[in-house]
């Protein structure tokens, strides 16, 4: 089972170096999430970036919040970066649990559902080289992956894994390890259901930090700062303290990425919020020493 890296957010300088770390050892892919009302830089822009300092490792939105975004210039975006990086872009995409992103750009919060079913039909034909309305041309460049790039659904809801049988490659967890698996088998049978062929990529998302107890610490008041406040929306019961906790163990990396693999998950990322380079380094022993 592949495993890939989260970035943490609260020092886009150190990125480039994060980024050259991780691309020399054993992780599959780079993440990076997305607020509009946050301390974080924006993962398109900084994605593109690190897809210039790498070579190999993939390049993840870990969720894009499209429904703050317009359709087509974010597909021209997601498209180039997929070209430019020799097709090692995949979209994580979903809704966000934040009324104030949507608030600083007038978006209505009621319609984000409908509003990200629409983008991504509007994507996926842009993507496919259609043009974008009545004498409106394509929007270039082509995507390197044939259709555009790998769309991963993040979500919590039976509505949201609908939506990913329907429109996505596969499903994004961010939710407990005790809920992860039965997100997956709701998400394989919904995937059957709609009638589509193979399986859905599974991919499962866990905070984490290793090292000495002032990174922990670290990393622990900077998820409590991050879910602070009263203005997230449909957390399922018991979420944001279960992401406080967090992973902080090379055994619980360990313990984590095995059950993840014997409950069917592609790939597991672990997100660090620990800002120190040297995670990637304990991070990469952790996972060897399995």
């Amino acid at each position: 089972m592949k495993v890939g890296l989260g970035l943490p957010i609260s020092e886009p300088a150190a990125l480039l170096e994060w980024g050259r770390l991780a691309d020399e050892g054993p992780f599959s892919t780079l993440g990076l999430l997305d607020r509009l009302v946050y301390d974080n830089p924006e993962p398109m822009v900084a994605l593109a970036v690190l897809a210039g300092a790498t070579s190999r490792i993939r390049l993840q939105t870990e969720v894009l919040l499209a429904p703050l975004r317009e359709p087509a210039l974010l597909a021209k975006q997601c498209a180039t970066l997929d070209r430019m990086s020799g097709g090692r872009f995949t979209l994580g995409i979903g809704l966000g649990t934040r009324r104030d992103d949507y608030e600083a750009v007038g978006a209505d919060v009621h319609r984000r559902g409908a509003r990200l079913e629409e983008m991504m039909g509007a994507m996926r034909r842009l993507w496919s080289g259609e043009p974008h309305g009545e004498g409106i041309g394509p929007i270039g460049p082509k995507p390197a992956r044939r259709g555009g790039p790998e769309v991963l659904f993040g979500a919590f809801s039976p509505a949201g894994i609908r939506r990913t049988a329907r429109m996505g490659d596969g499903f994004l967890c961010a939710a407990h390890l005790a809920d992860a698996e039965s997100l997956f088998r709701s998400t394989e049978a919904e995937w059957q259901a709609q009638g589509r062929s193979g399986r859905p990529r599974l991919v499962a998302q866990f905070n984490a930090a290793l090292g000495p107890d002032h990174l922990i610490k670290e990393a622990r008041d900077r998820l409590y700062d991050y879910y602070s406040g009263p203005r997230y929306m449909n957390l399922p019961d018991g979420f944001a303290e279960g992401a406080v906790a967090s992973i902080t163990t090379s055994d619980q990396i360990r313990d984590t990425a095995t059950r993840m693999g014997d409950i069917g998950a592609d790939e597991v990322m672990f997100y660090c919020w620990a800002s120190d380079v040297t995670q990637v380094d304990r991070f990469a022993e952790a996972l060897s020493s399995a």
